[in-house]
């Protein structure tokens, strides 16, 4: 069930510090985070996230099409290995 309306998007006040100072400091530093079920705002468009699978961060570059979005999307936690298909034998 979605977030109610009236609510509005979920952001991290820990994220959002990061993300101010970032833009008030002009940096292109990453900013690294755990949290994958904050929503894309359209403050994030142009920053580099490092964002926490489980095991490692993954890069994630935020554009427009994202914002609405989680930011746990874009950082896999499952690493899909083919089917066996023809290798069977």
């Amino acid at each position: 069930m979605p977030r109610s309306a009236k609510k509005g998007p979920y952001v991290s006040g820990r994220l959002l510090k990061k993300v101010f100072k970032a833009l008030d400091s002009g940096s292109q530093a990453p900013i690294k985070t755990r949290d994958r079920d904050c929503t894309i705002i359209p403050d994030f468009v142009g920053l580099k996230f490092l964002v926490h699978n489980g095991r490692n961060y993954l890069p994630v570059f935020i554009q427009t099409e994202m914002v609405g979005k989680k930011l746990g999307m874009y950082a896999l936690t499952r690493l899909f290995k083919q089917h066996a298909g023809d290798r069977k034998s």
